[in-house]
């Protein structure tokens, strides 16, 4: 294991939970018997799909700019996003009273395009602009329109203040079930599982945190094995908040010393899952936001006789998408 200092400790992970202490939900935690019988394990689901704005991504987002300056304030933040640290920015930014700038791919969910619009709305400075995933560079775009413009940008996931931010959601769950031997968290960039892994080793020494990626985008995955960050193609899977060509450096550093090991699944095997949380807990899941579930659930990564949490990241989709997706059109 790496003996460097990491990026971020607890401490920090604490310092977020005070500073979201009031203004993000404290999310439930959830089980089901059918799950647990299927699977031979305890599981615990932390259900960051009742976050505020539909996701995780709140969390690491406010508390990013409750630690702005006053000057950083009043020039505003920008960020690139497909979806869901979009709307925890913008909706962010609302409480605060700072523009936001905030860039889109074109083809993000219409839902998530919309609420991120619609936290902005009345709010001076701010606005979305798209681009296209596939051909442009999203971090070039927002490194561009930081300068020109004079604002912060705030990473989607490569950011301490953000990492500290996503870890408190595994700070709560652990404070609620105790001791767990195994974390699963899904993984794009890596902010989430990064956090994540931080607070349960902290909280749960003796912890096995393991990543989820999409079949698709294993781009940490390979990282992993290899012991440097691998750069992808944009992978192309229903997992929208996924679609990453690389996790960070921050998060990496925090990966390789922290995470036991990255699984995988497919999008078949993510629209089972969402189809079995709208059937057996009457909850809507987004296929990110199931990636974890399905390691556990389909069998990607063996939970028999274990305690084990399972961080459900988010659940903006669209509905007619998701209409689709359950019909098994």
């Amino acid at each position: 294991m790496n003996s460097a200092p990491l990026p971020i400790s607890y401490d920090d992970i604490a310092a977020a939970r005070e500073r979201l202490a009031g203004v993000a939900h404290r999310t439930p935690v959830r089980r089901s018997r059918t799950a647990e019988e299927r699977t031979g394990a305890e599981l615990y689901f932390k259900c960051e799909n009742f976050q505020r704005m539909g996701a995780f991504k709140f969390r690491g987002a406010y508390n990013a700019l409750a630690q702005f300056t006053p000057e950083q304030r009043r020039t505003g933040v920008i960020a690139y996003s497909s979806g869901n640290h979009a709307q925890a920015i913008a909706l962010s930014a609302r409480l605060l009273a700072i523009p936001s700038v905030i860039v889109m791919p074109h083809d993000s969910p219409a839902a998530k395009l919309a609420a991120t619009r619609g936290y902005q709305e009345g709010q001076r400075g701010s606005e979305v602009v798209l681009y296209d995933r596939y051909t442009e560079d999203r971090e070039a775009i927002g490194r561009r329109l930081a300068q020109e413009r004079g604002m912060t940008l705030i990473p989607p996931y490569d950011h301490a203040h953000v990492m500290a931010g996503q870890g408190t959601a595994a700070a709560e769950l652990i404070d609620e079930t105790g001791p767990l031997d195994l974390l699963l968290v899904c993984v794009g960039g890596g902010g989430l599982v990064s956090g994540c892994a931080v607070a349960a080793h902290h909280l749960s020494p003796g912890i096995e945190v393991v990543g989820v990626e999409p079949e698709a985008g294993n781009d940490v995955q390979q990282s992993l094995a290899r012991g440097e960050i691998v750069r992808i193609d944009t992978p192309r899977t229903l997992a929208d908040g996924a679609q990453t060509q690389a996790c960070g450096q921050l998060t990496f550093a925090v990966i390789h010393a922290l995470v036991a090991r990255i699984a995988t699944v497919s999008d078949e095997q993510l629209v089972r899952t969402m189809r079995f949380f709208a059937e057996r807990l009457k909850m809507v899941v987004e296929p990110t936001g199931c990636l974890g579930a399905a390691a556990a659930l389909e069998g990607a990564v063996d939970v028999r006789g274990k305690r084990v949490g399972v961080i459900l990241s988010g659940g903006n989709v669209d509905l007619p998408l998701y209409a689709q997706l359950l019909a098994g059109r």
